[in-house]
Formats: C-alpha cells, structure tokens, sequence
C-alpha cells in the first residue's frame, strides 16, 4: 500500500500528531491547548527516556480531529507547535516504541518480536499481583475488569494509580485470585484497551499497597 493509499485508509482514524512542544510540558499543558475538544487517548512521545517534543492524540470522532489541526502554528509558551493528521501506522509504531516492541509497521495485530525486558517477565516470580501500564488516560475500573472478565476480576480488586491533580498515571494493580491466575493473565500481556497495547508485569502486594497510599495522600 502506498503512504497516500495508507492516509485514505486511516482517513476515519482521529488522529493527530504535534511536534515542537515545550519540553517542560505535560499531557495538561496539551488537554488546555485543545479546550472543548474531546480526547480519548494521549501518547507523549519520549527518546532515551525523555520527552521528545512529539505527541499524539486520539479523538473521539473525525471532525474533531479536523478541528484540532486548526491549531497548526499556535504557540503553546514561547513555542509554536505544529500539529497535523497523521495515520495509525505512525500511532502504533510510537506506542509499541514505548512498550519496548519492534514491529516495524502495524497490521492489526500485537507486535510480534519481543525485547529483552519483556522476555524477562517470562523469569519473574508471581505473586497474585500484576501491575498494568500505558493504559488509556480514560481508563476505568470497569474497563480493567472487562479486560480481564475471563479471570473473574472483580472491580474492587483494580487500584488505578493517580498524580497529585487525579488524572491517571496509566498505571494500575490488579489483586486476582492466586499467583498461579496472575501468571495465568499474563497471556493478556501487550493486548489493547481502547486503542493503547497495554503492558503487564508481576507485581507485589507491598508495590500495590504503596502506590494506593500514594494516591489517598494526594
């Protein structure tokens, strides 16, 4: 397929990509720069373990995304920031970039070579707790739970980690029966909520008990 052929095809995707903001600024900083416009997912885009400038941002319906690129040159600080459509092949190269995947172009399916990091887990001692992260920002407990609804999760055993201002962090513990039903869930592992492949990880009930503290305290 030809990069024009592959825009047509994502012509229902809305999506767009910005470039050039701030290197101080957060996924708030963006969320006031598009005021009234209705967001389902936010990528920040990092290199070497800092932010690149780059962002992603995945609407709720086309038009709003066609609103958004209206914003193309609007300084966000003392920058102007370009923002303009783009495809999901780009979408989900960077979000399989952050989850430590090469997948070298989407196809609809998860990314099939796996870093060293992720062939670790298969090394880890469980515990009945897993840790979720690169959710969605709109994630809920009844999302968690659905995405786990072949494990009989019940939503008062998903902890979704918060930031000083309450917005998720896109992470969260999920507390399941047994170790042996954690690692039985982990073949959930890299599979999508929303449009966000979203990594597992063995956790603890100590790590699980820190980050709720954490979040009653903020």
């Amino acid at each position: 397929m030809t990069e024009s052929n592959l825009y047509l095809a994502d012509a229902g995707f809305p999506i767009v990509r910005l470039r050039g903001l701030p290197f101080t600024c957060t996924d708030g900083d963006i969320f006031k720069f598009f005021t009234g416009l209705e967001i389902v997912d936010v990528l920040m885009v990092n290199k070497t373990g800092r932010f690149s400038g780059e962002a992603f941002f995945v609407f709720s319906r086309p038009v709003q995304a066609d609103i958004a690129v209206q914003k193309d040159r609007h300084n966000m600080g003392r920058r102007y920031v370009e923002v303009f459509k783009c495809n999901k092949h780009d979408y989900y190269n960077a979000v399989a970039a952050e989850s430590g995947y090469d997948i070298g172009h989407y196809d609809n399916s998860p990314p099939r070579s796996r870093s060293k990091k992720v062939r670790d887990k298969d090394r880890t001692e469980y515990t009945e707790i897993l840790k979720l992260r690169g959710l969605p920002f709109t994630v809920t407990k009844a999302d968690i739970a659905q995405f786990f609804k072949d494990f009989h999760v019940a939503e008062d055993k998903v902890h979704i980690a918060c930031r000083p201002d309450g917005k998720v962090t896109g992470e969260a513990y999920v507390a399941f029966e047994s170790a042996e039903v954690a690692k039985q869930a982990m073949c959930k592992d890299r599979m999508t909520i929303g449009t966000r492949y979203v990594e597992l990880f063995p956790s603890t009930p100590d790590e699980a008990r820190r980050a709720e503290s954490s979040s009653r305290q903020e």
